[in-house]
């Protein structure tokens, strides 16, 4: 996706625009990021309510199962299904429409494809409540357990106004429902359930005290509910908003990374006391679980915060909407906070089923990953995407909107080299940060099985 920005008539030679189009990859590109958040989120609510509930049902191990082949068949179907759709396999009629690509950025999933997640979301939902019914009639637990499954049927629930359009529906009112799903859905309710979850495991760890914890998700659930609904609105640009809704939405807007930034920080207090004489055992067993967490906040903080408000004020945002400043924002935020808290879930995952002597084989590559994550992360922005970002800003301001969005500027010899610059980031982050996260995790599921069929035997 990156190569067809800094070279686009080719690949290192290859014409490979004839068997993956660009259209194909950045659909990929953008429904893979959001499809592999709900998956990691998926997970975390699996882990979460099991350990919250403190009881494993009778058919919890089926259901988990046919969650998996669920969401495996929906993301690995649809994107095939859209590689088929352009290929013209279902006709330019209503079948790519429900089988393809809708051809809209973010919901491009067939119609067919977006049903069966609905449904899938929903089993998952019936599956997180009972996990966690045990919670709910211990008085201590109570309230986190309510709130937690209130935010998670709220992902489910929320996402259905991906579906209150059809291929033939009003420009405006798709529109709407597709920043709807953009914003608060992504944007509100994971940002929500992402704070819930972390609070929760920052309370079982006992990193943070469930007073603060309630708080700060208190805190969540009035800037979601009553400011995320109206923060939506700073997407709106061509819808026919008034100049007032688009400036207060803006503020609400960026005031939703608040409590995450929050939550963060009394876990950091935690950490450097136990590292000085507090809770020793909890912060050196779960030392890189809350390594990734604290990333969640860090890049929250830059991401979502720093690099959502430069762009979501609407006096910038009319100048900038569609340059480079915006995937800036997107992929410090989107992988920064949901994709840190989807690895930091399966950290997590890992380090609850493995014992000191098994983790220490596999705990230098979830540090390496980190650091690779990181790093390939920072580098990718700082080199590419925010210079990319100001250069087409400032062409915008001095020769138009047109011309920043010309095919002749954003190939010129400028835009090309910081294109190309991407790639040393892309590097750090595959190489050192996605393929030592995937070693460690095979060689943790190999460790544990080898435990599990030994006990057996």
């Amino acid at each position: 996706m990156a190569h067809y920005r800094a070279d686009p008539g080719s690949f290192y030679g290859l014409d490979l625009s004839s068997v993956f189009p660009s259209q194909l990859v950045r659909t990929w590109h953008i429904q893979l990021a959001i499809l592999w958040v709900a998956t990691g989120f998926v997970l975390g609510g699996l882990i979460i309510s099991r350990i919250f509930g403190g009881k494993e049902w009778k058919g919890l191990a089926t259901m988990t199962y046919f969650l998996f082949g669920a969401f495996g068949f929906v993301i690995f179907g649809s994107l095939l299904a859209e590689w088929a759709g352009l290929a013209g396999w279902w006709g330019n009629g209503s079948g790519s429409f429900w089988l393809g690509s809708q051809g809209w950025e973010y919901v491009e999933m067939g119609r067919a494809f977006q049903l069966i997640m609905i449904v899938g979301f929903l089993v998952w939902a019936y599956v997180l409540i009972r996990n966690t019914m045990p919670a709910l009639k211990v008085p201590g637990k109570r309230f986190l357990a309510w709130v937690f499954l209130a935010f998670a049927i709220c992902v489910p629930v929320f996402y259905i106004p991906a579906i209150f359009f059809d291929d033939m529906t009003n420009y405006t009112v798709v529109d709407t429902w597709r920043f709807w799903m953009i914003h608060l859905w992504v944007e509100g309710f994971f940002e929500a359930f992402a704070t819930t979850m972390v609070a929760m495991i920052f309370v079982e760890m006992g990193i943070v005290s469930r007073q603060r914890g309630i708080k700060i998700i208190i805190l969540e659930a009035i800037l979601t509910f009553m400011g995320g609904i109206i923060g939506t609105g700073h997407h709106w640009y061509f819808e026919g908003q008034s100049t007032f809704n688009m400036a207060v939405s803006s503020c609400f807007s960026a005031m939703e990374v608040v409590p995450l930034v929050l939550l963060c920080l009394e876990g950091w207090r935690f950490y450097r006391i136990s590292r000085v004489g507090g809770a020793e055992g909890v912060g050196q067993q779960h030392k890189w679980v809350f390594n990734y967490f604290m990333a969640v906040g860090f890049w929250n903080f830059i991401g979502a915060g720093v690099f959502g408000f430069l762009i979501n004020m609407p006096i910038v945002s009319y100048f900038e909407i569609g340059t480079y400043l915006t995937p800036n924002h997107g992929h410090a935020a989107l992988f920064g906070v949901f994709g840190f808290l989807s690895l930091g879930l399966c950290v997590y995952a890992l380090r609850k089923n493995l014992n000191d002597a098994q983790w220490a084989s596999v705990k230098p590559w979830i540090k390496c990953s980190f650091w690779g994550f990181n790093i390939g992360l920072a580098m990718m922005i700082a080199l590419s995407l925010l210079p990319s970002g100001f250069i087409q800003l400032w062409d915008v301001i001095h020769n138009g909107y047109w011309h920043a969005r010309s095919i002749e500027f954003v190939t010129n010899r400028t835009m090309s080299l910081t294109g190309w610059l991407r790639m040393p980031g892309d590097v750090v982050f595959i190489l050192f940060g996605a393929v030592p996260f995937f070693i460690g995790a095979c060689k943790a599921w190999w460790i544990n099985w080898q435990s599990r069929h030994a006990v057996e035997d």
